[in-house]
């Protein structure tokens, strides 16, 4: 079976966005995540499918970076890739798949099909959907070296306690650490 895998940026003190919805707190840096290689080479090689908010598709969804960024092929790769957007007000994705309703069997039937791992992207109300529904198989959190104060909470609205076991935890040289989690059962 494939896996979701929610794989964000968060502030150390735990927030996706600014008040104002910046995110210029966050670093791109293409060291991270890297051992041998680094994120930008090897997490689109894990995936083959991304799942979107709306908010977050409409903003991300076919993101261009600068060529001179160093994520441009990043994103060359992830705009190749099938595409979900949950959304009851989005009318239109091109040849994406707008999900409406249903997010547990619609997951659980894409999660059943064929392919490489799936990639939550956002936004923080999908996020919770999937978190409250137990949707989320592997969290990666790169954890940004900066406190806001104040923005988008990434957990906000979590209806049960969620245990979680550290797989990995890779350090960057600009501070920025990736670390991976497991969902473990309550016993």
């Amino acid at each position: 079976m494939r896996k979701v895998i929610l794989d964000l940026a968060v502030t150390l003190d735990g927030f996706i966005e600014g008040l104002n919805g910046e995110i210029d707190w966050c670093i791109m840096d293409t060291d991270i995540g890297a051992g041998e290689k680094s994120f930008l080479e090897t997490f689109p090689e894990e995936i083959d499918t991304v799942f979107y908010g709306r908010k977050s598709y409409e903003l991300y969804g076919n993101y261009q970076p600068e060529k001179e960024s160093g994520f441009k092929d990043f994103y060359d790769k992830i705009n190749r890739m099938k595409k979900y957007i949950f959304s009851s007000t989005l009318k239109n994705a091109g040849e994406h798949t707008v999900i409406r309703d249903n997010i547990i069997k619609e997951v659980n039937q894409i999660k059943n099909q064929k392919g490489k791992d799936i990639w939550l992207f956002g936004g923080a109300s999908l996020i919770t959907d999937f978190i409250n529904n137990n949707l989320i198989d592997e969290y990666r959190l790169a954890v940004h070296p900066v406190i806001l104060g104040d923005g988008k909470p990434l957990f906000q609205s979590i209806k049960q306690r969620l245990n979680l076991e550290l797989i990995e935890a890779k350090p960057s040289k600009s501070g920025v650490t990736s670390l991976y989690y497991k969902p473990v059962s309550v016993k």
